[in-house]
This record gives structure tokens, C-alpha cells and sequence, in this order.
């Protein structure tokens, strides 16, 4: 009898959803002003998952009103088609029990409040809970974009953790405005948790959300357009003023046939205090965003159980990624010497990995890191070709060449393999840190390689060995000239931005009314554009994207023919390029380098040091210096920096130790300090 009434249900709700009008039921009673507008029409698919997913979070229970938001008061009644069943009730966000108040009469609400109710036959439970959800505001704003609205009941900023959440999605239609009035496409149970590094000491802070039923297990719901699912994340551009480079880059990565997530563009309103919905919870311009993870309309590949502990089922599917200085358990850890092997290796999925999953796939990537550092790396039969999608590693090192996101090849660098294929790059994840934003490792230059910036430790280097093949180099010199003459073509890049960046003129004005930062040049740690307007912003990064291509595309880019490698094979210890130490340097060769904070926090800071050639060019550099109070190096860009206690060396790279008379280069470093950070002395030794 239960599933017949639920059919019937979902069927109902798929009517409802889809935009066709079912008459009132008896007795419903909402406040007039509340009254929603007819829901703009969906999908037939998203109609049925979202009456799905609705029908699983009311179960048994009947709310007269369903869930959305209210102004003043809003009066629930409660049914059930339980036979003989008492409806017990909560409030507080509890599942209902034997001892929990006995529903008699319409409730009327005044706050936010999730309202979870169960039927009762003789004192026990009967049937399915169900849960209604009501967001009480102050305010009742129209917007040109979709509506996500998260309120926590009081509880506080999200933090690591996931709490409790009321969420709803208002969806827009073509011509109309959405409104916190309307009723909502998604209105469900969820948990919020903050998400993100350095992004989440960000005033406008991305989250982390998760769909939940009444067992808080989880519950897919579609969202805008995108597949059901259970798990998203809200993005908050915030040092990205333009607002749209990551959104360019994932719509950009899957036309190329790169795996990225699906997204929206959303106004977010998130509120943290137990008062009602307010215009100062608006958070501006978010993207809701797919995550990363294996399921079906995501990164389908084949589902790991942790019972496949043996061959063939061990071999995949595995998402893994790159997060320097950021990995979290479980890590895979490299075998070999310091100086040549990957490290902050976390694996994705599966989760949990058990040991065998852990030792199959860290002896798989052993395997093809220790050939990557063979002289037969790159034999087309046995060498990498064997191991890797080598057309995805191509798309991918193009689009981190292209947008030279600050943290490309090191950070959110994802990798995946299936149970019966290679090693594919993907998916592409986080780059607000992009086409001329970030400031660190010269990622706001429009020439030059981001392969070749310097960090230490190195996290990965499988591009840049593969870039020492003649062959590898050629396959990127021919995909980036096909590219140029579609996707990457100068018309084709420009009608990107302006498809992704009109719908937002009116967002993005109500966004820096609530973020004023246009013309801040530092937002944290990174620098950042500073036009005064939003569309100066946008023209920013157009300008910028217009000059790395014309440098991608000249003969210092990709734009030459076949080149040979550029550093020999691995196991081939390279030529001398500079004079042994203790050979002076020739006749009026010589360098000066200057010192300078340029950002300091509690403990840690940043600074610069300047190289400059004396009255004669010079082919490399060194700098030394000591510290005289605690400080030590941590990590270093634009130059290989080594420390013996408190003695610093600097090094030149390979692409800054030329310069010409009175010529100069700089680097930088993050570094810790105790009580004082005064600056040293440095001196400069030219070669």
C-alpha cells in the first residue's frame, strides 16, 4: 500500500515541478505576500528526480505548505495516509520519537525551522518520516540569476565540520526575475562545511555542501541543469574580480575533451545567526560547481568496492591529484631519492582505499615514475606512450601554459585511471589563480613557461621530463595550432568571455557592492588587478589572454618547429654550464641583489630579492645571505634556494641567470620568523 502511495506521489510531484498546476489542497494557509509564482518549467528527467528526491525527504507525511520561505508567520498542518497513526513532530532539527510533542493542530512558525515529522500506530513508528524545511526572511529580493539560499539555524560560520543546514535553489527562468518568494527547485536537509586553503580565509568564503535525507544519508538532487547528485561546492570568485576565469576554463577544458566539473552561476545568500534572512547575508556572485568524484554523471569509471583486493578488479578506477603542501591522508608515498621523486600525492577515490588498493596503485605510479627517469623513457612502444593518455596530458599542459594558474602542476592537479586504461589528466579543478592573477612563480607575466617556475620541495615533474622528448613537444606544437584555428582562436576566446561575462552585468554590480575590492592590489597573499570597474576587470583578463597566446603562438612558444630536448635524458648527468666555483668570474662580471618584505603576517612573510648585472652581461648568478633571527625559507619561486642553518644560497634557474648590462631579474620566497625580521645583508656572486 506504501509504494502505491508513493508512486502516485512522485508522479504528483513531477506534475507539480515540470510547471503544471495542481489545485490547492484543503486547508493550506500561507501568508498572501508569500504566495510563489508558477515555477518555470524543467526537464522531464529533472522533474522526475526532483520528485524523487522530494518524495524520499516527506516520506509519509503530508506538510500543507510546502517548503520554501515565508515573511511574518507561516501555519503547517500535518497529515499522513498511515492508517490509524498519531503524528508525533520536532522542531529542533531531531528525528521524532515516542516522547516528542503530539501534532493536534496547524503549527505556526515564526523562524526557521525544520519541521520533521512521523507517523505513530500504537506507539511505535509507522511508515516513513518526512521533513519540511521553512526559511523565515526579512526581505523579499528579486534577482536576474539563481538563488542558492543556506541557512545553519543559528549555529554559527560553518567550519571544518558539516552542520546542519536548511538549502534551497531558486531557479531562473528567461526573462524573469527569481525571487526568495518563489517556490524553490531544491529544498532540502544538507550539511555546510567550509572548504578550501587559502581561499577559505577569504571574507567570502567557499563551501562545501551535501544533500542529506532524514537518515542524513546522502540524497541527489539535479541542480540548474546538472545531473542529480548529492554533492556540491559553492565557489566564491573573490582575488578572480573578473568573476569568471575558473567557469572559463572548465567550459573551456570540456569543449577540448578535458574532464571538468559542470557549474552555474549563482547569488548566494548564507545565514549564520538565528535572526531571519537578511539583506546582509547576501555573499554575491558563487558558482555552484560538481565535485570531483566517480559516479555516473560525473568521472564514470569503474566502481572500486573494497573488496577488490586482487587482479584485474585492483586496477581501477583511481582518482588521484597533486596537493603540495596541502595533501591529506591517504598519501602515496614515493620510494628513491629526495631530490627525484614526487611527494603530497593524496588519492581521491576510492574512499576508504584499503592496503591493498594503497600498495597496488603506489607500486603502479612507482613503476611509471621510475621509467619516466630511465633513458628509455620515451621508446614509443614501451616508454611512457604505454602508460599515459598522451593526448590529455597534451590538453592539459595547454591549458595550464595558457592560463598559467599559479598553482599548475603542483595543486589541485588531478590524474585518474580506470580498471582497464591508462594514466588520463583531469579533471581540471581551481583556477582563480589565473590569466594574470596570484603574483607568485611570474604566473602574471604573458611570457615565459609556468612548467619551469621553481618550488621547493617539487612536488611532480611528469610534464617537464615529458617535455624533454622531442616527439612529446611536437604532438603540443601541432594541437596548439589546431586549437588556434577553433576553440583558441582569437574570435572564439572573446565570444567565451562575452557569453560568460554578460549574464552577469547586474550580479556583478550588487557583488563589489557587497565586496568593494576592485581596486585593492592584494587580496591575502595574492596580487591582483586593480580596474576600478567590473568590466575594467573583465577587459583585464581579455588583454591579458590576448598577449600569452600571441607569445604561445611566436617562436619562444609554440609557434617554432620541432625543437631538440632541451636537457638531456634523466640518467645523463648534464654539461657543465658554468665555470667551476673556483674560478673567478671573468673581468667586470658582476651583481648586485637587493632585499625586500613585501607581506608579513604572524609568523610567516614573503620577500623579494632583485638581481641586477653590473657594467658587463653576465650567464648566472648567486646569492647568499644569513639570517640573525629565526627565519627560514619555506618555499621559493623564480630560483633554487638551499639552507644550511641559517646560511641562505640562491640560485638562478634556467630561463633568469642571463642578463645584459645593467639588466635585472628577481625571486621570491615564503619564509617563517619569530620575533623580529630584519632585512639581511646579501651578497651577489656573478658567473
Amino acid at each position: 500500500m506504501r509504494t502505491a502511495v508513493r508512486s502516485v506521489a512522485v508522479v504528483a510531484m513531477a506534475i507539480l515541478v515540470a510547471g503544471i498546476t495542481l489545485p490547492a489542497r484543503a486547508g493550506t494557509s500561507r501568508a498572501a505576500p508569500d504566495a510563489p509564482p508558477a515555477a518555470p518549467a524543467v526537464s522531464a528527467a529533472d522533474a522526475a528526480a526532483q520528485a524523487e528526491a522530494q518524495a524520499d525527504l516527506t516520506g509519509d507525511i503530508t506538510f500543507s505548505v510546502p517548503s520554501g520561505t515565508f515573511q511574518g508567520q507561516v501555519s503547517v498542518g500535518l497529515s499522513t495516509a498511515v492508517s490509524g497513526a498519531q503524528i508525533r513532530y520536532t522542531t529542533n532539527g531531531q528525528p521524532p520519537t515516542a516522547s516528542s510533542p503530539l501534532y493536534s493542530a496547524p503549527l505556526r512558525l515564526t523562524a526557521t525551522t525544520q519541521l520533521r515529522a512521523q507517523a505513530f500506530v500504537s506507539g511505535a513508528a509507522s511508515g516513513e518520516p518526512g521533513t519540511a524545511l521553512y526559511i523565515a526572511r526579512s526581505i523579499n529580493a528579486n534577482h536576474d540569476l539563481p538563488l542558492v539560499v543556506v541557512d545553519a539555524y543559528g549555529a554559527g560560520r560553518p567550519g571544518r565540520e558539516y552542520v546542519d543546514a536548511a538549502t534551497m535553489v531558486f531557479g531562473a527562468s528567461a526573462g524573469a526575475a527569481t525571487s526568495l518568494s518563489a517556490t524553490p527547485a531544491v529544498a532540502t536537509r544538507a550539511g555546510v562545511r567550509l572548504r578550501g586553503q587559502s581561499s577559505s580565509t577569504f571574507e567570502k568564503t567557499p563551501y562545501r555542501l551535501e544533500f542529506w535525507d532524514n537518515e542524513n544519508d546522502d540524497l541527489d538532487w539535479p541542480v540548474l541543469g546538472m545531473p542529480a547528485d548529492s554533492d556540491w561546492v559553492m565557489r566564491g570568485p573573490f582575488t578572480d574580480k573578473a568573476l569568471i576565469r575558473d567557469a572559463f576554463v572548465y567550459g573551456l577544458g570540456r569543449d577540448m575533451g578535458i574532464h571538468a566539473p559542470r557549474f552555474a552561476f549563482v547569488e548566494f545568500y548564507l545565514n549564520t545567526d538565528a535572526s531571519p534572512l537578511a539583506a546582509n547575508d547576501y555573499m554575491g556572485v558563487y558558482m555552484i560547481v560538481e565535485t570531483i568524484k566517480n559516479s555516473k554523471d560525473r568521472l564514470d569509471l569503474k566502481q572500486l568496492d573494497e573488496e577488490d583486493t586482487t587482479l584485474p578488479r585492483i586496477q581501477g578506477g583511481y582518482i588521484f591529484k597533486f596537493e603540495w603542501m596541502a595533501a591529506e591522508e591517504p598519501i602515496l608515498e614515493c620510494t628513491g631519492a629526495a631530490s627525484s621523486c614526487w611527494n603530497y600525492l593524496e588519492v581521491e577515490d576510492p574512499s576508504p582505499l584499503n592496503a591493498q588498493q594503497e600498495a597496488w596503485l603506489t607500486q603502479h605510479l612507482q613503476q611509471f615514475h621510475n621509467l619516466l627517469d630511465s633513458p628509455g623513457y620515451a621508446d614509443p612502444n614501451t616508454g611512457y606512450p604505454a602508460w599515459i593518455d598522451v593526448p590529455s596530458f597534451i590538453n592539459q599542459l595547454i591549458i595550464y601554459e595558457l592560463s598559467r594558474e599559479m598553482d599548475a602542476y603542483v595543486r589541485s592537479a588531478y590524474f585518474h585511471k580506470d580498471r582497464e586504461g591508462k594514466i588520463v589528466a583531469g579533471p581540471l579543478w581551481d583556477y582563480d589563480l589565473s590569466f594574470g592573477v596570484g603574483g607568485f612563480f611570474n604566473n602574471t607575466q604573458t611570457s615565459g613557461w609556468q612548467h619551469q617556475q621553481t618550488r621547493q620541495p617539487m612536488a611532480n615533474d611528469w610534464f617537464q621530463t615529458l617535455l624533454r622528448d622531442p616527439a612529446f613537444v611536437n604532438q603540443v606544437r601541432n594541437r596548439w595550432r589546431e586549437l588556434r584555428q577553433g576553440l583558441l582562436s582569437n574570435a572564439s576566446l572573446n565570444a567565451r568571455i562575452d557569453g560568460l561575462a554578460t549574464p552577469l552585468t547586474n550580479a556583478a554590480q550588487r557583488n563589489f557592492q557587497r565586496w568593494p575590492n576592485l581596486t585593492s592590489p592584494t587580496i591575502g597573499f595574492f596580487n591582483t588587478p586593480t580596474a576600478p570597474t567590473w568590466q575594467g576587470q573583465v577587459q583585464v583578463m581579455r588583454d591579458w589572454l590576448a598577449q600569452r597566446v600571441s607569445w604561445l603562438d611566436s617562436t619562444s612558444g609554440w609557434g617554432g618547429g620541432t625543437t631538440p630536448p632541451t636537457s638531456p635524458p634523466p640518467t645523463t648527468a648534464p654539461p657543465p654550464t658554468t665555470p667551476p666555483p673556483s674560478t673567478p668570474p671573468p673581468a667586470g662580471r658582476s651583481c648586485t641583489a637587493t632585499y625586500s618584505v613585501t607581506s608579513q603576517w604572524t609568523g610567516g612573510f614573503q620577500a623579494d630579492v632583485r638581481v641586477t648585472a653590473g657594467s658587463a652581461p653576465i650567464s648566472g648568478w648567486t646569492v647568499t645571505w644569513t639570517f640573525g633571527n629565526g627565519q627560514s625559507v619555506s618555499q621559493s619561486w623564480n630560483a633554487t634556494v638551499t639552507a644550511s642553518g641559517t646560511s641562505v644560497t640562491a640560485r638562478n634557474v634556467s630561463y633568469n641567470g642571463s642578463l645584459g648590462a645593467g639588466a635585472s631579474t628577481a625571486f621570491g620566497f615564503l619564509g617563517s620568523w619569530n620575533s623580529t625580521n630584519p632585512v639581511p645583508s646579501l651578497t651577489c656572486t656573478a658567473t
